[in-house]
């Protein structure tokens, strides 16, 4: 019908905190100095690792992988979350907004993979100690870092195909201050099965498998810790894996509360929808390098070393 217009869009508009208005400060302060925590934290981390001989090991190549993916994942949404609450610049052209949206869902899946790496280091470290200096080498930890961007750039890159190739039509809000893909699909007016099909399809090829591989892993480790007689070995196993677990965690938590509430949350404010997105992309870049800082004796020791040079 001639009254159903279709066309293509220009701009999305982007949501800031709902309820807010845009101009609070109050908001923009917090959350820059969050950005810059987390740009100081690993920049540190990656700084440490390069110029400490002593941290040159798999565990630590894995580490500073986990750090460029949270450092990708966070400079891919700074520009539009900064302009939000500094310039209430809330408009975002629709090539600009597939290009944030395929970063974040690279680098994402990027982290996912890198987390699948650092787990089978712990088990390789746990479970066949011995074999660890022969089997993980520096080559194939390149190789493996290698795999692991080709898989980020490779699967997320046909989501961007599929999602311009959409017609848009009726209102271009956003639910949050970047672009994430089913926050786009919603808006779409024309056919999305494929595009959902897909999505699907890449998320279980990267965080679903991922995710497996991680719960498989730590079953066999914690059944080889379990078989050691000793409870010193026991608790020095279970310390290595602490600040991995911690990463895990505060990786897939807020990503699978977020996938739940995109699915089955449509009752619930859109205050928890901004929440959670934001969770999701922002704790992990901050806290990891908090974490692995806080649980590794090198790494502390040259950041304290560090602030006590620049004091």
């Amino acid at each position: 019908p001639a009254n159903n217009t279709v066309f293509s869009p220009l701009t999305f508009i982007l949501t800031g905190v709902p309820g807010l208005t845009m101009s609070n400060y109050w908001i923009a302060f917090p959350l820059s100095s969050l950005y810059l925590l987390m740009l100081l934290g690993n920049c540190t981390l990656l700084w440490t690792i390069k110029t400490d001989c002593s941290l040159h090991t798999p565990m630590y190549y894995l580490l500073s992988m986990l750090a460029v993916a949270d450092l990708g994942l966070s400079v891919s949404t700074l520009p539009s979350m900064l302009g939000i609450f500094w310039f209430e610049s809330t408009s975002l052209r629709f090539d600009a907004c597939v290009i944030q949206m395929y970063f974040i869902h690279s680098f994402s899946a990027m982290e996912s993979g890198v987390l699948v790496a650092m787990a089978l280091d712990r088990f390789v470290a746990i479970c066949y100690p011995l074999q660890y200096a022969s089997v993980l080498t520096g080559s194939l930890i390149m190789k493996a870092g290698g795999v692991i961007f080709m898989r980020g750039v490779c699967v997320v890159l046909p989501v961007a195909v599929l999602i311009k190739k959409l017609p848009f039509c009726g209102s271009m809000l956003l639910s949050h201050s970047f672009c994430l893909h089913q926050d786009m699909l919603r808006l779409a007016c024309g056919d999305v099965r494929v595009n959902s099909v897909y999505g699907l399809t890449a998320v279980i090829l990267t965080k679903g498998l991922d995710s497996m591989a991680i719960l498989l892993s730590y079953i066999m480790i914690v059944r080889a810790i379990m078989s050691t007689i000793s409870h010193e070995s026991r608790a020095k196993a279970f310390s290595t894996c602490i600040s991995h677990l911690c990463a895990v965690l505060v990786f897939y938590i807020p990503l699978i509360s977020l996938s739940v509430i995109h699915r089955f949350g449509n009752h619930l404010p859109a205050l928890t929808h901004t929440l959670m997105a934001d969770a999701y992309l922002l704790v992990p870049p901050v806290l990891n390098p908090l974490v692995y800082s806080w649980k590794t004796k090198q790494i502390r020791r040259r950041i304290l070393t560090l602030l006590r040079w620049r004091g």
